[in-house]
Protein backbone atom coordinates (compact mmCIF):
# COMPACT_ATOMS: atom_id res chain seq x y z
CA UNK A 1 0.00 0.00 0.00
CA UNK A 2 1.36 3.47 -1.00
CA UNK A 3 -1.06 6.46 -0.59
CA UNK A 4 -0.10 9.18 2.65
CA UNK A 5 -3.85 9.15 4.11
CA UNK A 6 -4.82 6.34 5.77
CA UNK A 7 -8.89 7.96 5.20
CA UNK A 8 -8.16 7.84 1.20
CA UNK A 9 -10.31 5.88 -1.31
CA UNK A 10 -7.63 3.96 -2.38
CA UNK A 11 -7.32 2.62 1.36
CA UNK A 12 -10.66 1.95 1.12
CA UNK A 13 -9.88 -0.54 -2.08
CA UNK A 14 -6.64 -1.75 -0.65
CA UNK A 15 -8.69 -2.78 2.32
CA UNK A 16 -11.80 -4.98 0.83
CA UNK A 17 -8.68 -6.75 -0.84
CA UNK A 18 -7.23 -7.42 1.97
CA UNK A 19 -10.68 -8.85 3.92
CA UNK A 20 -11.47 -10.24 0.50
CA UNK A 21 -8.17 -12.45 0.57
CA UNK A 22 -8.29 -13.27 4.42
CA UNK A 23 -11.85 -14.58 3.96
CA UNK A 24 -10.77 -16.87 1.24
CA UNK A 25 -8.12 -18.19 3.79
CA UNK A 26 -5.06 -16.63 2.56
CA UNK A 27 -2.41 -15.84 4.84
CA UNK A 28 -0.73 -12.45 4.01
CA UNK A 29 1.45 -9.98 4.87
CA UNK A 30 0.63 -6.30 4.72
CA UNK A 31 3.06 -3.28 4.64
CA UNK A 32 1.59 0.32 4.05
CA UNK A 33 4.56 1.81 2.92
CA UNK A 34 3.96 5.58 4.13
CA UNK A 35 2.77 4.14 8.10
CA UNK A 36 6.36 2.08 8.16
CA UNK A 37 8.11 5.39 7.18
CA UNK A 38 9.67 3.03 4.31
CA UNK A 39 13.10 4.58 3.28
CA UNK A 40 12.46 4.85 -0.70
CA UNK A 41 16.80 6.22 -1.44
CA UNK A 42 18.78 4.03 -3.20
CA UNK A 43 22.03 5.06 -1.95
CA UNK A 44 24.98 4.47 -4.12
CA UNK A 45 26.71 1.52 -1.96
CA UNK A 46 23.74 -0.28 -2.06
CA UNK A 47 23.27 -0.22 -6.01
CA UNK A 48 24.21 -2.76 -8.22
CA UNK A 49 27.19 -3.18 -10.54
CA UNK A 50 27.62 -4.27 -13.57
CA UNK A 51 29.30 -7.79 -13.52
CA UNK A 52 29.08 -7.90 -9.64
CA UNK A 53 27.77 -11.38 -8.32
CA UNK A 54 24.32 -11.63 -7.40
CA UNK A 55 25.16 -13.05 -4.45
CA UNK A 56 27.25 -9.49 -3.39
CA UNK A 57 24.91 -7.71 -5.01
CA UNK A 58 21.89 -9.36 -2.85
CA UNK A 59 23.63 -8.52 0.64
CA UNK A 60 25.02 -5.37 -0.30
CA UNK A 61 21.82 -3.30 1.74
CA UNK A 62 22.10 -3.03 5.52
CA UNK A 63 18.96 -2.25 6.07
CA UNK A 64 16.74 -4.65 7.97
CA UNK A 65 13.34 -3.16 6.01
CA UNK A 66 14.49 -3.88 3.30
CA UNK A 67 16.03 -7.73 3.39
CA UNK A 68 12.85 -8.24 5.36
CA UNK A 69 10.71 -7.08 2.23
CA UNK A 70 13.47 -8.90 -0.19
CA UNK A 71 12.63 -12.19 2.04
CA UNK A 72 8.96 -11.51 2.01
CA UNK A 73 8.66 -11.03 -1.92
CA UNK A 74 10.89 -13.75 -2.69
CA UNK A 75 8.36 -16.16 -0.73
CA UNK A 76 5.17 -15.00 -2.04
CA UNK A 77 2.89 -16.59 -4.58
CA UNK A 78 0.96 -13.42 -4.92
CA UNK A 79 1.09 -10.16 -4.40
CA UNK A 80 -1.12 -7.10 -3.97
CA UNK A 81 -0.18 -3.55 -4.71
CA UNK A 82 -2.58 -0.42 -4.27
CA UNK A 83 -1.55 3.11 -5.14
CA UNK A 84 -2.79 6.91 -6.00
CA UNK A 85 -1.50 7.83 -9.85
CA UNK A 86 0.41 10.89 -9.55
CA UNK A 87 1.83 12.29 -12.87
CA UNK A 88 0.92 8.69 -14.51
CA UNK A 89 3.68 6.76 -12.14
CA UNK A 90 3.01 5.09 -8.34
CA UNK A 91 4.23 7.37 -6.02
CA UNK A 92 7.90 7.74 -4.98
CA UNK A 93 7.91 5.77 -1.96
CA UNK A 94 6.91 3.11 -4.35
CA UNK A 95 9.22 3.73 -6.98
CA UNK A 96 11.98 3.72 -4.22
CA UNK A 97 10.45 0.38 -3.21
CA UNK A 98 10.91 -1.34 -6.46
CA UNK A 99 14.40 0.35 -6.56
CA UNK A 100 15.54 -0.62 -3.12
CA UNK A 101 13.66 -4.17 -2.49
CA UNK A 102 13.45 -5.73 -6.62
CA UNK A 103 17.31 -6.18 -7.07
CA UNK A 104 19.35 -8.83 -9.17
CA UNK A 105 19.53 -11.60 -7.54
CA UNK A 106 15.88 -11.60 -5.60
CA UNK A 107 14.07 -10.57 -8.72
CA UNK A 108 15.44 -11.46 -11.49
CA UNK A 109 18.60 -12.14 -13.12
CA UNK A 110 20.49 -10.74 -16.54
CA UNK A 111 23.27 -13.05 -18.35
CA UNK A 112 24.24 -10.41 -20.44
CA UNK A 113 23.35 -6.63 -20.81
CA UNK A 114 21.44 -7.12 -24.18
CA UNK A 115 19.51 -10.66 -23.03
CA UNK A 116 16.38 -11.07 -21.87
CA UNK A 117 16.20 -10.75 -17.80
CA UNK A 118 15.17 -14.31 -16.00
CA UNK A 119 12.22 -13.62 -13.76
CA UNK A 120 13.29 -14.80 -10.38
CA UNK A 121 9.91 -14.46 -8.16
CA UNK A 122 7.55 -17.26 -7.98
CA UNK A 123 4.70 -14.41 -8.13
CA UNK A 124 1.58 -16.47 -9.69
CA UNK A 125 -0.80 -13.73 -9.63
CA UNK A 126 -0.43 -9.68 -8.84
CA UNK A 127 -3.13 -7.78 -8.55
CA UNK A 128 -2.67 -3.56 -8.73
CA UNK A 129 -5.12 -1.23 -7.76
CA UNK A 130 -4.85 2.34 -8.71
CA UNK A 131 -7.21 5.46 -7.93
CA UNK A 132 -7.19 8.75 -10.30
CA UNK A 133 -8.74 11.90 -10.96
CA UNK A 134 -8.19 11.75 -14.58
CA UNK A 135 -11.15 10.33 -17.17
CA UNK A 136 -10.31 6.85 -17.93
CA UNK A 137 -11.21 7.40 -21.72
CA UNK A 138 -8.61 10.12 -21.31
CA UNK A 139 -6.43 7.95 -19.60
CA UNK A 140 -6.36 5.30 -22.50
CA UNK A 141 -6.91 7.58 -25.86
CA UNK A 142 -4.35 10.77 -24.66
CA UNK A 143 -2.23 9.43 -22.26
CA UNK A 144 -1.86 5.64 -23.38
CA UNK A 145 -2.30 4.67 -19.67
CA UNK A 146 1.45 4.70 -18.63
CA UNK A 147 0.71 2.92 -15.26
CA UNK A 148 -0.41 -0.08 -17.58
CA UNK A 149 2.83 -0.02 -18.97
CA UNK A 150 4.48 0.01 -15.79
CA UNK A 151 3.36 -2.58 -13.91
CA UNK A 152 1.87 -4.74 -16.89
CA UNK A 153 4.93 -4.69 -18.81
CA UNK A 154 7.82 -3.39 -17.37
CA UNK A 155 8.28 -4.10 -13.66
CA UNK A 156 6.11 -7.29 -12.92
CA UNK A 157 6.30 -8.74 -16.17
CA UNK A 158 10.23 -8.58 -15.94
CA UNK A 159 10.89 -9.97 -12.43
CA UNK A 160 8.54 -13.34 -13.40
CA UNK A 161 5.23 -12.79 -12.56
CA UNK A 162 2.72 -15.25 -14.47
CA UNK A 163 -0.60 -12.79 -14.51
CA UNK A 164 -0.93 -9.22 -13.95
CA UNK A 165 -4.32 -7.99 -13.33
CA UNK A 166 -4.86 -4.21 -12.77
CA UNK A 167 -7.92 -1.99 -12.35
CA UNK A 168 -7.97 1.92 -12.24
CA UNK A 169 -10.49 3.35 -9.90
CA UNK A 170 -11.53 7.37 -11.13
CA UNK A 171 -12.15 10.18 -11.02
CA UNK A 172 -12.31 9.79 -7.32
CA UNK A 173 -12.79 13.37 -6.52
CA UNK A 174 -16.29 13.88 -8.02
CA UNK A 175 -17.37 9.89 -7.60
CA UNK A 176 -20.73 9.38 -5.54
CA UNK A 177 -21.10 7.15 -2.51
CA UNK A 178 -22.88 4.86 -4.83
CA UNK A 179 -20.30 4.65 -7.23
CA UNK A 180 -17.61 3.97 -4.87
CA UNK A 181 -19.32 1.04 -3.30
CA UNK A 182 -19.56 -0.35 -6.93
CA UNK A 183 -16.12 0.09 -6.91
CA UNK A 184 -15.50 -1.75 -3.24
CA UNK A 185 -17.55 -4.74 -5.15
CA UNK A 186 -15.57 -4.80 -8.10
CA UNK A 187 -12.66 -4.89 -5.93
CA UNK A 188 -13.88 -7.76 -3.92
CA UNK A 189 -15.01 -9.62 -7.07
CA UNK A 190 -11.47 -9.10 -8.98
CA UNK A 191 -9.55 -10.35 -5.76
CA UNK A 192 -11.37 -13.06 -5.41
CA UNK A 193 -10.69 -14.05 -9.03
CA UNK A 194 -7.29 -13.27 -9.38
CA UNK A 195 -6.08 -15.22 -5.95
CA UNK A 196 -9.22 -17.53 -5.32
CA UNK A 197 -9.52 -19.63 -2.53
CA UNK A 198 -6.39 -20.82 -0.12
CA UNK A 199 -5.57 -23.95 -0.34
Amino acid sequence: MAHPRSDSFCHALFERAVATLLCAGHEITIHDLYAEGFDPVLRAEESYIAGESIERAFSKSTDRTVALHREEVMSADGLLIAHPNWWGKPPAILAGWLDRVLVPGVAYRLASAEGKPDGLLAIGAALVLNTSDTPPEREQSVLGDPLQLIWGQCVLPYCGVQRVERRMFGPVASSHAALRRDWLEEVKAVTGSCFGSAG
